[in-house]
């Protein structure tokens, strides 16, 4: 734990896992629990996400290193929803899922029914935001709260003095945010007919507008603050690691990081920093590692007050490109290494090795070798054919599943 942090316990870091490589890399990089779902019943339908026959090994990979597996469960239900509720919910406890993640009563009642050893955290879609309407959920057999994303770090710390120290809280710290309260928001469905509550959303709080007058409908009058269009309603993303003492101490119970549409690289990086803050390192020396990942602009949310919420312009930022992971194979020799390629890198390339619990340290490319499943390799000057196998020499200590990163080039140096 960071000694300049309050000598009070360490909250859980949960991580997102939209797929198998996701869960592998949050719990390579520290996380102490996964959030994830199935094809049914969660918010993010575009994730790769997991069937309910994969969520046993999910599970057993994630006990046997120590870490929770809780399930996300938390769309608005209808009544067809419900009715394949019961064998899912059983089909969760035989898994051995530590925790059902919900934001509907009929789901809540259902789980305790179908699935009584399983815990129940109640989703920030229920818009949970003072002590009485916690202290609800906890005499319907709520264990978790996830405190609603709108509520100040004052607001937190006074809900969490008036509660049992039994009924837990979660705050997100890091990730998208939305613009409307808690997610709940209508604004997809009406134009496109998918659901954001029920996992759908087609973000078009970010799309560009215009307006249009009946009696001149082949006259349009852009809606624009740049003169590209307006940011209204697009939100920041959250980024909370440089206040991570202010956090814990509300004396929350988990932070959570959002992100179960995000890749392998997102997650890994974000774990690792939040996870190295969490374990003492220099939140300043830490908050350049999210600058790698693609993401708009930071701000901190709700948790001071009123939000900085309108970004001057709607752009995704990210320095940095994961190229290669480290094979989990053995190395070909002494002094070489073998990878798998996740985008181009080149001969003579400056890469960065992002590895748990370890300064990031840079490495050069040499000798870089094309490795084919016969043994024989070739001499490359370019590594292009994702997921193939590479070879390059190099002194550094790496493990496998080490992350190699470049920093963007301009497009005109190479190509």
């Amino acid at each position: 734990m960071n000694p300049q942090l309050p000598s009070i316990k360490t909250p859980e870091l949960l991580a997102p896992a939209g797929g198998r490589e996701q869960l592998e890399y949050a719990l390579r990089f520290g996380a102490d629990a996964i959030y994830l779902a199935t094809d049914r019943f969660g918010l993010r339908q575009r994730a790769d996400n997991f069937t309910l026959d994969d969520i046993p090994q999910a599970v057993a990979q994630a006990h046997a290193l120590g870490a929770k597996v809780f399930v996300t469960c938390n769309a608005y239900m209808n009544n067809d929803d419900l009715a394949h509720l019961p064998d899912y919910l059983v089909a969760l406890e035989q898994a051995k899922v530590d925790a059902v993640i919900i934001s509907d009563l009929g789901t809540l009642r259902m789980a305790k029914r179908y699935a009584p050893d399983v815990a129940i955290h109640v989703s920030t879609q229920a818009n949970t935001s003072n002590a009485e309407a916690a202290l609800m959920w906890y005499e319907l057999g709520a264990n978790r709260i996830v405190c609603a994303r709108e509520m100040s770090l004052k607001a937190i710390a006074q809900m969490r003095s008036e509660l049992p120290k039994e009924l837990e809280l979660e705050v997100f710290v890091h990730g998208a945010m939305c613009m409307a309260i808690s997610g709940r928001c209508l604004i997809s469905d009406h134009l496109t007919g998918r659901s954001a509550n029920r996992g759908h959303c087609t973000q078009p709080c970010r799309w560009g507008y215009e307006l249009l007058e009946p009696t001149r409908p082949t006259q349009r009058f852009p809606i624009e603050e740049d003169g590209r269009y307006t940011y209204l309603m697009d939100s920041k993303d959250l980024c909370m690691l440089e206040h991570l003492d202010d956090i814990v101490n509300t004396g929350v119970d988990s932070i959570k990081i959002e992100g179960r549409n995000k890749k392998a690289f997102y997650v890994a990086t974000v774990v690792n920093a939040y996870r190295r803050v969490l374990d003492g390192a220099d939140p300043k020396l830490m908050l350049p590692e999210l600058e790698t990942v693609s993401h708009r602009p930071y701000s901190t949310g709700f948790y001071y007050g009123s939000a900085e919420q309108t970004p001057d312009q709607d752009i995704y930022v990210q320095s940095y490109d994961w190229v290669a992971v480290v094979s989990d194979e053995e190395v070909l020799e002494k002094d070489r290494v073998k990878v798998v390629c996740r985008n181009r890198f080149y001969e003579d390339d400056k890469l960065e090795v992002l590895s748990p619990h370890r300064q990031v340290e840079t490495l050069v490319v040499s000798d870089l070798r094309r490795e084919y499943a016969t043994g024989e390799s070739e001499s490359v000057k370019t590594a292009n054919q994702v997921m193939k196998a590479y070879s390059f020499a190099t002194t550094a200590k790496l493990s496998a599943y080490d992350i190699l990163r470049v920093k963007r080039m301009d497009p005109n140096q190479k190509n």
